[in-house]
């Protein structure tokens, strides 16, 4: 898969959410990096069942009726950078977020997510 192609279906898995799981896993490599401020501080996860575990915990504690849009792609050869809003009928306003993920072999080797 192109580094495009990974990042597209990491968002599609990660819409689907659960169900997706198998999917969204297999993107990432064994040592792939993943750093996210869900929990209002900066988190670092190494290791792709670090990672799983971490996305697992997020999936029990969901806003309801989630939805997540991505609003822009760009590609500098192996490093993507998409920008995305996320909605729920609990939010007072979207969320919107930046995502840089490097692809190495096909598959995520960092993924970092922060607030827009």
């Amino acid at each position: 898969m192109t580094p495009t192609e990974v990042v597209q279906s990491y968002f599609a898995a990660m819409q689907t959410g659960r169900d997706a799981a198998d999917a969204l896993f297999a993107l990432f490599v064994d040592d792939a990096v993943y750093v996210e401020p869900f929990t209002g501080a900066s988190r670092t996860h190494e290791g792709r069942a670090a990672i799983e575990a971490c996305i697992r915990e997020s999936w029990d504690h969901a806003p309801p009726d989630l939805a997540l849009e991505v609003n822009r792609i760009d590609v500098d050869g192996d490093v993507v950078r998409s920008e995305w809003t996320c909605t729920s009928p609990v939010f007072e306003a979207p969320v919107r977020g930046v995502d840089v993920c490097t692809v190495r072999g096909g598959r995520i080797a960092r993924l970092e997510v922060s607030f827009a």
